[in-house]
C-alpha cells in the first residue's frame, strides 16, 4: 500500500509538452469524450425518431394509434431532454432517460407482438381508429413501423447502459 501512495506524484506529474497531467486528465478526457459520443448517439437516435414520426404523421398523413401515441410520448422529451445534456456534457443524464427508454421499449415490445399476431384481438387496446396490424404501419413496403419503434427504443437502451458504466469507472 505504501509504494502506491509513494508513486502517486509521478503518477500525478504534469507533462510539459502536453500539459496534461499524464494519467489523470489522459483518463478522463478520454472517458468524457466517449461517454459524448455515447450522448450525442443518443441524442441522434431520439432526434431521427422525433423526426420520422412527425413525418409519418404530418406530412405522410398516417394517424398514430394509441401504443404509436404511448411511444411517442416517451421518445419525444428524449430528443430535448439529450440535446441538452449534449450541451452540458452532463453524463448522469444516463439516470433520467432511462426510465422514459424503458418504458417505451416496453411499448414497443407489446406493440410489436400486436403487429405481428402473438398477442389475440380481444385484449388490444387499438380497438377504434387506425389498426396495429394494418398494412399501412410499413415503411418502404416491408418494415413495420413498430419494429422501427422497438428497435430505436433499444439502441438507446444499449447507450443508457453503456454510458451509465462509464460515468460509474
Amino acid at each position: 500500500m505504501w509504494h502506491l501512495v509513494q508513486s502517486l506524484p509521478e503518477a500525478i506529474n504534469v507533462n510539459r509538452s502536453t500539459g496534461s497531467t499524464s494519467l489523470t486528465e489522459d483518463l478522463a478526457s478520454r472517458d468524457s469524450g466517449q461517454a459524448w459520443l455515447l450522448l450525442f448517439a443518443g441524442w441522434a437516435v431520439a432526434l431521427i425518431s422525433t423526426c420520422g414520426a412527425l413525418f409519418i404523421g404530418e406530412i405522410m398523413g398516417q394517424t398514430p394509434c394509441l401504443l404509436c401515441w404511448y411511444q411517442r410520448i416517451l421518445m419525444f422529451p428524449l430528443a430535448v431532454i439529450l440535446a441538452v445534456a449534449c450541451y452540458a456534457s452532463d453524463v448522469s443524464v444516463w439516470r433520467y432517460a432511462l426510465p422514459l427508454a424503458a418504458i417505451g421499449w416496453l411499448v414497443a415490445a407489446y406493440h410489436n407482438l400486436l403487429f405481428f399476431g402473438f398477442i389475440p384481438e380481444s385484449i388490444q387496446p387499438c380497438g377504434q381508429g387506425p389498426s396495429c396490424s394494418s398494412a399501412d404501419l410499413n415503411l418502404i413496403g416491408f418494415i413495420p413501423i413498430p419494429t422501427l419503434s422497438f428497435g430505436a427504443f433499444s439502441i438507446l437502451l444499449a447507450l443508457f447502459i453503456c454510458l451509465s458504466r462509464s460515468s460509474r469507472s
